[in-house]
């Protein structure tokens, strides 16, 4: 897509100031396609926060939202992180505030807290481990079976992993507003519509939607599956960007997405030029307090010990 829609020029022009400044350019399995097409590495936000600490680069441009450059400036304190959009947030992770999640803490005394990786770094400071939509089973079953399980900040990847998992857990009533604009009706409709295809939904979506499908799968989980199944055809079950991933990544078969609808307009705040700009003038970056940082990482650490 890119270079055949006008964007090729400000694509080098990114490529070119990477080069000259030893930067990466991360971005995110939602963003736009002209973004996704100009970066380095594509993918969810812990694998590219991995690629982030990994990197020998000094710059890191992160195509994404707010947490997730959070979580790559805890990942890699001594690197130089930039979120081109300042104004990208994640509604989900600002469901979660620290007052509250303390409050229940004292109400639960002796309690796990298990954060969703979407969150906050002063959420992932008072947490006991964090997860990710892909390992989010495994760490619920690995904590310890005495205790009880509070789980931020999203209440439909809590519940699913906790019924896999079985566990009981005490749920944060958060949740991701684009996913919550896949309803069951768009998963029956795009059926009757596409017969043959597989249907393949994101663990943020409601229960009902969860429970209609083939698989329930993490945007990474989502690549390995259509690559491995044998059907030639998938009904995509979250943010409308993952459609152009999967269409590049897993080429010769066909993806419908659930509902048009479901965009996420904070990760389409980040346009090319503003990733071009954003590293041409090093900023707006994104830095944690060390005490905040140092509190984070041992969650952060514990949930990239369960893999993915």
């Amino acid at each position: 897509m890119g270079a055949g829609n006008g964007f090729a020029e400000l694509q080098a022009e990114l490529k070119r100031l990477a080069r000259v400044k030893n930067a990466v350019i991360l971005a995110h399995n939602y963003q736009r396609p002209e973004v996704q097409d100009a970066a380095d590495f594509v993918g969810d936000s812990l694998g590219l926060s991995r690629r982030a600490a990994e990197s020998d680069a000094e710059i890191i441009v992160f195509c994404g939202v707010d947490f997730m450059a959070e979580t790559a400036a805890i990942l890699a304190p001594e690197k130089r992180v930039i979120l081109p959009e300042a104004r990208a947030c994640c509604p989900m992770a600002q469901m979660v505030d620290v007052e509250g999640l303390q409050e229940l803490k004292d109400q639960h005394p002796g309690a796990w807290v298990v954060s969703y990786v979407n969150t906050s770094a002063e959420v992932k400071a008072l947490s006991d481990v964090c997860c990710t939509s892909a390992n989010a089973v495994q760490v619920l079953q690995g904590v310890p079976a005495d205790r009880e399980i509070i789980f931020t900040p999203d209440r439909n990847l809590g519940s699913w992993a906790a019924r896999r998992a079985g566990r009981e857990v005490i749920l944060w009533e958060g949740f991701c507003p684009t996913h919550e604009l896949i309803q069951l009706e768009d998963i029956v409709r795009a059926k009757q519509e596409h017969p043959a295809a597989k249907v393949v939904v994101h663990p943020e979506c409601a229960p009902e939607v969860s429970a209609a499908a083939d698989a329930v799968e993490s945007t990474t989980g989502m690549v390995r599956y259509c690559r491995g199944d044998p059907a030639q055809e998938f009904i995509i079950g979250t943010e409308a960007g993952m459609v152009h991933r999967l269409t590049r990544d897993v080429p010769g078969k066909k993806y419908y997405p659930a509902t048009r609808s479901a965009v996420c307009p904070n990760m389409k705040l980040t346009t090319l030029r503003k990733a071009v700009e954003a590293l041409r003038w090093e900023r707006p970056v994104v830095a944690v307090p060390r005490d905040v940082r140092e509190k984070a990482l041992l969650a952060v650490q514990r949930m990239v010990e369960y893999g993915r």
